[in-house]
């Protein structure tokens, strides 16, 4: 039987659903999800008066629904679960990294996987940097490549308290991928931390010829 906060979340979006944008966004997804069809401004203040007026009270709680959403097929239920773990960050514990790994692989595409780290990882490990080195060492080390792009991409947000030092081990570790979502997330990394410290990302460069042509690229891109 479906929880009755997804229950509700549904009959909220499917009051606002659009056939004609469904399609769209169907179709830049490459239709590997279906779709309600509505914008991100709308479906967010949709989503933050209702995680407003339904607060949930417990991690076991959040678990339950975050899971019952992933399993819906319209993605914009997957987006509302990501965002309702960053909205109740009061509730994290350790153990919400393993919620957060289900997350990252599960229903991935470079949407969810992008969303979960914007909204949740990065600030997650600054609540609990004991947890940090640990689980991004056994996501570089995985074969699950969306699990490998977060190892490099959680420190989006860091400037300049990026750990330089695992940024450089988790980018040779993964030099050589043919992976294009491993390339283009070594060099979205490397441009973001340039605007911190462009020398250190042109000496990075200089230094790792094999570096992709594509991360090359993408890291110089505002140099």
């Amino acid at each position: 039987m479906a929880h009755p906060y997804i229950t509700q979340i549904k009959k909220e979006f499917a009051a606002c659903a659009n056939a004609a944008k469904a399609a769209g966004a169907k179709a830049y997804l490459l239709h590997q999800f279906e779709f309600y069809g509505i914008q991100t401004p709308e479906r967010r203040k949709i989503c933050k008066n209702f995680y407003k007026t339904n607060p949930v009270t417990s991690h076991a709680t959040l678990v339950t629904i975050i899971k019952e959403a992933f399993a819906a097929p319209e993605r914009e239920l997957h987006y509302f679960a990501i965002e309702l773990l960053a909205y109740h960050h009061k509730l994290w514990t350790p153990k919400t990294i393993t919620l957060i790994e289900w997350m990252l692989t599960h229903k991935s595409w470079w949407d969810s996987v992008d969303s979960t780290n914007s909204n949740v990882i990065g600030k997650y490990f600054i609540q609990f940097p004991e947890l940090l080195e640990s689980t991004t060492n056994k996501w570089n080390q995985s074969n699950n490549f969306w699990l490998q792009r977060m190892s490099i991409l959680f420190q989006l947000q860091y400037k300049e308290k990026t750990n330089t030092q695992l940024l450089e081990k988790y980018i040779v570790n993964c030099l050589g991928s043919n992976e294009f979502f491993i390339n283009k997330a070594i060099g979205w990394a490397l441009r973001a931390y340039a605007y911190t410290h462009k020398k250190w990302v042109i000496r990075f460069v200089k230094d790792h010829p094999q570096l992709s042509n594509l991360s090359k690229r993408e890291a110089l891109k505002h140099i």
